[in-house]
């Protein structure tokens, strides 16, 4: 096969999750209204109690709402990331994934091209989200922000992508699916850099500091922060830095580190003679159920 096939393999993958995200009309709503409500109501109401200390890249004191844009970013990507998966989980139950699964193309191919579809999808979200908040809520950037963020979406909505990827290879049923959501995206998120900078987890806790600086999503918020900013400047990594120590480049490095953990799992599991799947009757699911 040849670079034009895999082109229209993806092109079909990427208008398939296009078409369906089209037509889930609450989808859209709900991952641009989750956001802004928690920047109308949290934000807002603690912006003056909760404003955060310098802290890099900032330059200077931010006000609350700036500091937490970049986490509710994320909470985009995660939020679609997972949704995705589940209807990965809707497919093999509808027996679906099968015909995909079949197909001449590596199944890793196939895999990585339907999360880089469901990433593109997450990457128009977040500028909706991104106008809205321009708009009515004042939230400014510099405008050469709004261009280098592109990467860091593509890189971080792969890594919690791929998170959901690998979870959906795990879990058999959808109602199950549904409820293991919301033991990875709440905690994911709260113990995060996403509402509170490291050093205030530090002060109430040294064990949930850890946490915060192991979680990928904390790194992801941070890669998007630096990008978002427009102070993702190379400079070289200090070594025996701690994790989260306010250097750009630490944080995509764990980014691509944690991507290539979750999604090399993620094809294990789907792997047909090897993975969860060969256990469960194959892609499509255990014949007459």
């Amino acid at each position: 096969m040849t670079l034009v096939h895999y082109a229209r393999c993806f092109n079909g993958i990427f208008i398939r999750e296009v078409l369906r995200f089209v037509n889930q009309y609450g989808r859209f709503f709900a991952a641009l209204v989750r956001p802004l409500v928690w920047l109308f109501i949290f934000a807002a109401g603690f912006r003056y109690v909760l404003g955060v200390s310098k802290i890099p890249p900032y330059e200077t004191y931010v006000l609350y709402e700036v500091y937490i844009t970049p986490g509710l970013i994320g909470m985009i990507q995660l939020f679609n990331g997972m949704q995705s998966s589940l209807s990965m989980v809707y497919d093999r139950e509808m027996g679906s994934m099968r015909t995909l699964m079949v197909s001449p193309f590596p199944r890793w191919f196939l895999l990585t091209s339907k999360l880089l579809a469901a990433v593109l999808v997450s990457i128009l979200q977040v500028y909706a989200y991104l106008i809205v908040a321009s708009l009515f809520f004042n939230l400014k950037a510099p405008a050469y922000g709004y261009i280098a963020i592109i990467p860091a979406l593509i890189l971080t909505g792969m890594m919690l992508g791929s998170i959901g990827l690998l979870l959906s290879s795990l879990i058999r049923q959808l109602e199950n699916f549904a409820g293991v959501m919301n033991f990875v995206i709440f905690p994911a998120f709260f113990a995060s850099t996403a509402l509170n900078p490291l050093w205030r987890f530090r002060e109430s806790s040294v064990w949930l500091s850890y946490i915060c600086a192991w979680n990928p999503f904390s790194h992801a918020v941070e890669l998007i922060r630096f990008a978002f900013n427009g102070s993702f400047a190379p400079q070289p990594l200090r070594p025996l830095q701690p994790l989260l120590s306010g250097e750009p480049i630490q944080s995509l490095l764990v980014v691509l580190a944690y991507l290539f953990l979750f999604l090399a799992a993620a094809i294990y599991g789907y792997d047909p003679s090897r993975g969860i799947i060969a256990r469960r009757g194959g892609p499509g699911g255990p014949p007459g159920g």
